[in-house]
């Protein structure tokens, strides 16, 4: 299969769906890596342009761990809006990639980037298969499951599918300290020590699964996406 997960920012994959998407990896399917927004604003010091071009080559690293393919849109943070323009920018990024499943943010996730991705990306995902709908790629030959990622630290989420990461735990932390600019951005901004911060969360998830580390998802329940067989890992 080709697996699809769409980020709001270049670190968020990892941080959310990491384990996941080494599963997958490491289990033979194509996976790539996508990211909405440049990451720009993530730091005190560094300037906007700079960070961005840092970014880029922190969230290539991150996907090389894996193997996986990593792209962007480049949009800078902030400035990220459910409009005609974005939107058909997402449709021809999901008929470039043609995935059998995305994984995205959750809609309530605690930060307007990440809301407006999922909102995107929802609405994206169902109109890359509308032939009549046209873009610089042709249309997606089917309308693909989507998967809802947890929230950070978990707020306000309640998982339907979980996926054991226990073998893959230590690959997800080797993606997230690819992002060296946002381990002390996260600690200086948020007071976080993310890879504190994951561990707690997989451990937390694991029992509500029986795993030593688990990862969280929420199925996007409506007609037309669901399919009989488990396509998580």
């Amino acid at each position: 299969m080709t697996i699809l997960g769409i980020g709001a920012h270049p670190d968020d994959l990892e941080i959310l769906a990491g384990g996941t998407l080494a599963r997958y990896a490491r289990e033979g399917h194509r996976v790539v890596m996508a990211h909405l927004l440049n990451g720009d604003k993530g730091h005190f010091r560094i300037p906007s342009g700079k960070l961005a071009v840092i970014r880029r080559r922190e969230a290539v690293a991150a996907a090389s761990v894996i193997g996986a393919g990593s792209l962007s849109l480049g949009i800078p943070d902030g400035e990220l809006f459910s409009d005609l323009k974005t939107r058909k920018m997402v449709i021809d990024l999901i008929r470039s990639v043609r995935p059998d499943i995305i994984l995205t943010h959750a809609p309530n996730d605690y930060y307007a980037d990440h809301t407006t991705t999922s909102e995107i990306v929802c609405a994206a995902s169902f109109l890359a298969a509308a032939p009549l709908f046209k873009t610089k790629h042709r249309a997606h030959s089917l309308i693909p499951p989507l998967y809802f990622m947890d929230t950070v630290s978990g707020v306000n989420f309640l998982p339907t599918f979980f996926v054991d990461i226990t073998a893959t735990f230590e690959t997800k932390k080797k993606m997230l300290a690819c992002h060296k600019s946002q381990l002390t951005w996260l600690k200086e901004h948020d007071n976080a020590d993310i890879l504190d911060t994951i561990e707690i969360v997989a451990r937390f998830r694991g029992l509500d699964c029986k795993a030593r580390y688990a990862e969280g998802f929420r199925e996007l329940e409506v007609w037309g996406r669901r399919e009989a067989r488990r396509l998580l890992p």
